[in-house]
Parts: C-alpha cells; sequence; structure tokens
C-alpha cells in the first residue's frame, strides 16, 4: 500500500471583494455546488503576495492592476486535504498565505476560460459563502471571515 504524501503545499490565495463588499465566489468545475476563493500553489520564485496575484489572474482573468490591496491575514492558514484528494502536487494539504483585494475593475473582466478549474462565478456575502465550502476549507474561511469583516457586505437583520 502506497502511502499519502505527508508534506503541505504552499500556497497564497485571495479574499476579492467588489465595491459593495461582497466577495467572489469561484465554483469548481469537477464538483458542481462548491465554491470557494481564488488560491493556488506557491512557486519557489515568488512571494506570497506575487503567488496570489498570479492566481487571481490564472483563475479569473482579473488583472494585478484592477486589484486593491486592502489586508494581509497575519500567519499562513492551513487545511487537510481529504486522503482521496491527497497526491504528489498536493501533499498532505495546503498551508497559505491570504490576501483581501478590492477588485476595482467591472465585472466583465472576470473570465474563467483559461483555468477550466472553475465554471462560474457570482458576488456574494462571505457568510454565505461559509455554507458554500467544502467542510475541509471551512476553519480557515471562518479565520478570514473574522479578519477580513470589518470590510465585507453586513448579512441583513
Amino acid at each position: 500500500m502506497k502511502v499519502p504524501a505527508q508534506f503541505f503545499r504552499a500556497g497564497a490565495g485571495a479574499a476579492i471583494i467588489n465595491r459593495r463588499g461582497l466577495v467572489l465566489a469561484l465554483e469548481r468545475a469537477d464538483v458542481r455546488g462548491s465554491w470557494q476563493l481564488p488560491q493556488g500553489g506557491l512557486k519557489s520564485s515568488e512571494s506570497p503576495l506575487q503567488a496570489m496575484f498570479r492566481e487571481v489572474t490564472e483563475e479569473t482573468g482579473i488583472a494585478q492592476s484592477d486589484l486593491q490591496l486592502l489586508d494581509t491575514y497575519p500567519e499562513p492558514l492551513a487545511y487537510d486535504l481529504p486522503e482521496r484528494a491527497r497526491s504528489s502536487k498536493t501533499g498532505r494539504g495546503q498551508v497559505g498565505y491570504w490576501f483581501l483585494v478590492r477588485f476595482q475593475g467591472v465585472d466583465d473582466d472576470i473570465d474563467l476560460g483559461n483555468s477550466g478549474e472553475f465554471s462560474s462565478w457570482k458576488w456574494i456575502r462571505f457568510d454565505q459563502l461559509l455554507s458554500q465550502v467544502v467542510e475541509f476549507r471551512r476553519p480557515v474561511y471562518r479565520s478570514l471571515y473574522k479578519r477580513f469583516m470589518p470590510y465585507l457586505a453586513k448579512s441583513p437583520r
């Protein structure tokens, strides 16, 4: 029996908000109904911030010039992947650096066509995203929600 990889892949991700404080959620092409934030692996030649901007452009088509950095989570956040999802590329999970950026472009600038990883996108409140993300990512997203809350759209009462 082959033992699953035990390393955690270094990565970076972004919570992208619009002018109203709604977050950009991406639906996975391989798991319909599973929504997440853009994220990906960190290359050895780049900083976490550079990786985040690269991943956002690759996965959403949004140019770095259309993003304003608002906040940085103060420490890397990790999650374990389910055993069936582990591989030599992903390892046991991901430990990521997270950033909050404001999208300053127009919705037509969002183009998921290049990555193939996502099938659709939408602007939603971050608290709504928490219920639509896969369980293993929820603790990370809850931490992001608490940190970035001052910038986010409020839930209706």
